[in-house]
């Protein structure tokens, strides 16, 4: 058990590890950020800030050496070094799931040899999608197998004349290509696991993306009570066969068949998960604590019905590609049912998560209401 007073360690400096650190100094611990880039919002809040290259052995050894624990806040870091960082300090989540995780291929490939539902795909390893577009037909969608978010790195084909365009594109790149799925909504279940083997899932999110960027995320979701109950079931399992210590946000399309299947797997705090930081009895980042330093798990119930509202740079005011104003941000504050949440980044930019806010209400209908309405109020001069 690691105790208030000792040191976490968190590789990679965004928001996520920003909201872990300002977490994890309320329960009295202190908070190391290892990340390339000087300056980070998490950097900006911790007790100490390392920055050098994630295959730096010798900066990460330096770096170990002055924690007792060891997390991370998103996947894009190389799972290599980490084998040696592990020698030297518990790291939590092993970075044999975190190697599993930052790579699609790898991803539903132990997916489906562990007969978890998903979506149909066919890989593409030497970047000729042509064969694996023919097994699984049209429509579909062409997805890099590594470093892809916010729908970076896919592309969505309906015609021969999509798919000539995606073979130029993908050439050469390791892909899957997954079978288009229809589905009646997207949802998410964060799931905490500590050491001892307890496990606790949040309630069901609902998420609505626009351009592939989550925008909105609803709690509780809008479902039937017994698909939310599978979805928990579902992503504990998976939390288990992968032996998680810490968090596991699982992804998933609620077909309209009423099937779920699971599209993508995180392991560590998710942008879905924020709601919690208002709405629920546990902050997923508290929670994140409490897993990696062995802990007793939070109660990860809902206080009251919850919307998450993601900020992009969009928000801002903009001309000639430069920015002229600021969002409103006294329309959110002035909310007495809304929390603003910003992340300290120095500049925004185009599609780049600079925030959120959340709304709490008496039933989530009122709660989506007042979100789209205060979203709509910061685009105003």
């Amino acid at each position: 058990m690691i105790l208030p007073g000792q040191t976490i360690g968190v590789l990679g400096g965004g928001q996520l590890g920003r909201m872990f650190a300002q977490a994890a100094q309320t329960l009295g611990y202190r908070v190391h950020v290892f990340e390339p880039q000087a300056n980070c919002p998490a950097g900006a809040v911790a007790n100490r800030e390392f920055n050098a290259s994630y295959d730096d052995l010798a900066a990460l050894t330096a770096f170990a050496r002055t924690v007792d624990v060891v997390t991370y806040e998103f996947e894009n870091i190389p799972a290599e070094p980490l084998a040696a960082l592990a020698s030297l300090v518990p790291l939590h989540p092993r970075a044999e799931v975190l190697h599993l995780c930052q790579n699609r291929q790898r991803e539903k490939t132990w997916l489906r040899a562990n007969d978890f539902p998903h979506v149909r795909f066919a890989e593409a390893l030497d970047g000729d999608i042509v064969a694996a577009v023919a097994q699984v037909g049209l429509p579909c969608v062409v997805k890099t197998a590594d470093f892809g978010y916010d729908g970076k790195g896919q592309m969505k084909l309906a015609s021969a004349g999509d798919l000539e365009q995606a073979a130029a594109i993908f050439r050469g790149r390791r892909c899957v290509v997954e079978a288009w799925c229809e589905f009646s909504c997207e949802l998410s279940v964060i799931v905490a696991r500590s050491s001892a083997g307890q496990a606790r899932a949040f309630p069901v999110a609902e998420n609505i993306h626009t351009h592939h960027i989550l925008d909105f995320s609803i709690v509780p979701a809008r479902i039937a009570p017994e698909i939310a109950r599978a979805a928990e079931a579902l992503a504990a399992r998976i939390a288990e066969k992968l032996g998680v210590v810490g968090l596991l946000a699982v992804e998933l399309f609620l077909t309209t068949g009423g099937e779920l299947l699971v599209n993508e797997l995180a392991p560590r705090p998710h942008n879905s998960g924020h709601w919690s930081l208002d709405g629920g009895e546990t902050s997923q980042f508290e929670q994140h604590v409490r897993a990696v330093c062995g802990l007793p798990l939070g109660d990860p119930g809902v206080r009251e019905p919850t919307v998450m509202v993601i900020i992009l740079g969009d928000a801002w005011h903009w001309a000639d590609g430069k920015v002229v104003g600021a969002p409103d941000w006294a329309a959110i504050l002035a909310a007495s049912h809304a929390k603003l949440h910003l992340y300290g980044k120095a500049e925004p930019r185009p599609g780049r998560k600079m925030g959120h806010f959340t709304v709490r209400a008496a039933d989530v209908e009122t709660a989506l209401a007042h979100a789209k309405a205060l979203k709509a109020q910061l685009a105003r001069t």
